[in-house]
């Protein structure tokens, strides 16, 4: 039985849950270490999780519990080793060069400002076309190494791209009721 895991430390996870199960996938919650490790081990022979989500939410408290729970270097470790995973505004900010690591990109934190900088608008994803996008207190990607594809780009910022296994966004796709862009990581996965 293939699932996905959602990071349930805090934030926009119950909505990507939804999302994907609308999309007919099994997700599991991890909120621990002993969460992550049977989620690793579904069926028994450690081949039944097939990617991860990293919700939205605030990245420093994220970084934390992932450190005081045991998860960063194990997450680090399956992202490194080739597992699929979908990272939206804080997700984003936690693969890059300063938090796990995984990603080759630079990450600008609340670049439009606080909660009265959020905003709604519409812009071209690259291989998806014209999707909603939702920002709140939302990154950018300052600057993209060789091996990373801009995906997005919304006011000359990079808003979504693609390193391999990894995709992110600094918005949230989970909050706009168009499931593309988890359809998207789906595919990564050889799912759709």
């Amino acid at each position: 039985m293939e699932k996905i895991a959602i990071l349930a430390l805090q934030g926009a996870f119950a909505e990507h849950e939804q999302m994907l199960q609308g999309l007919g996938v099994e997700t599991v919650l991890v909120r621990n270490l002993g969460d992550w490790n049977k989620a690793l081990h579904i069926g028994g022979d450690g081949g039944g999780l097939r990617g991860l989500v990293i919700p939205g939410g605030e990245s420093t408290a994220m970084m934390r519990i992932m450190k005081d729970e045991g998860l960063s270097g194990p997450i680090r470790e399956a992202i490194l080793g080739g597992l699929p995973v979908l990272g939206t505004c804080a997700g984003l900010i936690m693969l890059d060069g300063g938090h796990l690591g995984t990603m080759d990109i630079r990450v600008r934190r609340n670049a439009y400002g606080r909660q009265l900088g959020s905003f709604n608008t519409v812009g071209d994803f690259k291989g998806v076309g014209e999707v909603p996008m939702t920002f709140i207190r939302a990154p950018y990607i300052e600057s993209a190494g060789d091996g990373v594809e801009v995906l997005s780009v919304v006011d000359g910022h990079i808003v979504a791209a693609r390193q391999g296994n990894q995709l992110v966004t600094a918005f949230h796709p989970e909050l706009d009721g168009d499931s593309r862009i988890h359809e998207y990581f789906l595919s990564m996965m050889g799912r759709i």
